[in-house]
């Protein structure tokens, strides 16, 4: 009844409970089965298929619509993860092969870089220091490497 309503974990939960209450039950088994597909729990529905078989070997409906059912979407789902692993096992081929070989020795690169390194030597010279005071206003302070001066203990927001 679960299950029809698609309410599955509430019928696994049930399931579960039958199989405790009388585990020699082959259709609690059966149940089980059913509502671990409906989860999507195909290797465990197949163990309470075989479960059941164990219990009573001659009911074709669980040899002919549930394990059967069960061992084919076994066997998608097995086609789906090696498709999956040989597509990703692609994408990491062209990934590797589109990397173009650079020359990081170009003089292009090493101007680029020396610019950058000139900039940054400039900015490290000249800290600026932006203060926000509780009362919200801002000051903007230039700090020289040689004199760090400290802003007064009345400007901060004290916090945690």
């Amino acid at each position: 009844v679960l299950m029809s309503l698609h309410e599955m974990f509430p019928a696994v939960h049930a399931a579960e409970m039958a199989v405790q209450r009388n585990p020699r039950s082959w259709d609690a088994w059966q149940t089980l089965g059913r509502a671990q597909l409906g989860l999507g729990e195909i290797a465990l529905a197949i163990r309470s298929f075989q479960v059941s078989l164990h219990i009573f070997p001659m009911n074709p409906e669980v040899w002919k619509e549930d394990l059967s059912w069960a061992r084919k979407l076994h066997e998608q789902q097995k086609a789906t993860k090696t498709e999956a692993v040989q597509a990703l096992a692609k994408e990491k081929e062209l990934a590797q092969e589109s990397i173009p070989d650079y020359d990081f020795e170009s003089d292009e690169i090493v101007a680029v870089c020396a610019a950058i390194a000139e900039k940054e030597k400039a900015l490290s010279a000249a800290k600026t220091v932006v203060i926000v005071s509780a009362s919200g206003a801002v000051e903007t302070v230039t700090e020289k490497e040689n004199c760090p001066t400290t802003p007064d203990e009345t400007l901060f927001i004290r916090a945690r």
